[in-house]
């Protein structure tokens, strides 16, 4: 007991007498301080004495579409820690192939009485789906949050990253480096940060390069946020001679990466990647991955305070906010090939993908 003592002692700085006059829930002991000692607990791995545990002020649930993308639980974990501090639990609801759906999953967890849903990147980011499911939500009382993906028909706040000043980072980055075929690897149309994307991308190829939307649609290739996803689409740009490729998340990245390689190319002697996200350990690959940055910590704590302030009877705008994203230069990007390889290509009679 005494070494646990010294143990939390040291990690809240405070002395040892502190912490047990707090842990035997004494009188005398600032309410800040207290709190310091019982985040040393929880730091430690100590459970709290039954007397001092919070009791949750209710359920919230976290819907995601799946947690193979690291990305999301980088988002889950910002978002159940800020719950927990206002002393909420939160419930990580994940769907999986040929597994429940999203409408079950919010039908379950409104059968359970939660105080509110925190939905990331779902149906509301798909243009073709029917957002009466969240008019019906609102109907029932709950409220809800969603991030990534805005809809005007859907009364509730919204919050995301720029995905077209993300792009826009992307293509200036490449295009100092002397790139001027610069590929957009991207998953389906249908979904909202796609659109935004392909707006910002379009964007930068016309500022930087002067490129027209019909010639920048050339460069533009469809497929899934999977690292399979991004190998079939860099293929098919690298054939179309681009010699650099922006990827929609880092997981399509590493696939490009390896879309590359299989060809023969080095990354990035050969050809420059730029992925979308910052996922945890993106940085330790090989070469570190240089990437658009979604800023995560600070959009799951502003979505926890609109659904804490909805729940609390003082809703937010029902408008969408939006957080710059960052661009992080690391070893997958580096100066256009000698000549551009590209450009020899067409000019000796190769196939331009701008024409026909």
């Amino acid at each position: 007991m005494t070494a646990r003592l010294a143990d939390i002692a040291a990690q809240a700085g405070v002395s040892e007498a502190t912490v047990s006059r707090v842990l035997n829930g004494k009188p005398g002991v600032a309410a800040a301080t207290r709190q310091s000692v019982l985040a040393a607990l929880d730091v430690l791995g100590y459970e709290r004495p039954v007397r001092l545990r919070q009791r949750s002020a209710g359920l919230v649930g976290l819907i995601t579409p799946e947690l193979d993308n690291p990305i999301f639980p980088a988002l889950a974990q910002v978002i159940g820690q800020g719950l927990t501090r206002q002393g909420y639990t939160p419930v990580l609801a994940t769907q999986t192939p040929g597994g429940s759906t999203e409408d079950e999953l919010t039908e379950m967890l409104v059968e359970r009485g939660v105080s509110g849903i925190i939905f990331v990147s779902g149906l509301h980011a798909d243009t073709t789906a029917d957002t009466q499911r969240y008019d019906q939500l609102r109907g029932k009382g709950v409220p809800f949050v969603l991030i990534n993906g805005f809809s005007p028909h859907i009364q509730a706040p919204f919050v995301s990253p720029d995905d077209r000043a993300a792009m826009r980072l992307a293509v200036t980055h490449l295009a100092s480096l002397g790139h001027t075929r610069i590929g957009l690897a991207v998953g389906p149309k249908r979904f909202v940060p796609v659109l935004r994307k392909i707006e910002g991308f379009r964007i930068g190829m016309r500022e930087r390069l002067g490129l027209s939307p019909e010639e920048a649609e050339k460069l533009i290739q469809h497929s899934l946020y999977t690292l399979e996803g991004g190998q079939a689409a860099a293929a098919a740009l690298i054939q179309r001679g681009c010699t650099a490729i922006v990827c929609a998340s880092d997981m399509m990245a590493l696939g490009a990466i390896r879309a590359a390689r299989q060809q023969g190319l080095h990354v990035p002697r050969d050809i420059s990647v730029v992925g979308f996200d910052d996922s945890p350990l993106i940085a330790f690959t090989d070469p570190p991955l240089t990437t658009i940055r979604q800023p995560v910590q600070a959009m799951g704590q502003a979505a926890v305070r609109a659904l804490l302030e909805e729940i609390g009877g003082t809703p937010a705008p029902h408008s969408e906010f939006v957080f710059m994203p960052e661009l992080v230069v690391r070893g997958s990007t580096a100066s256009g090939p000698q000549g551009q390889r590209s450009s020899e290509r067409w000019t000796d009679g190769g196939e331009n993908p701008f024409e026909g």
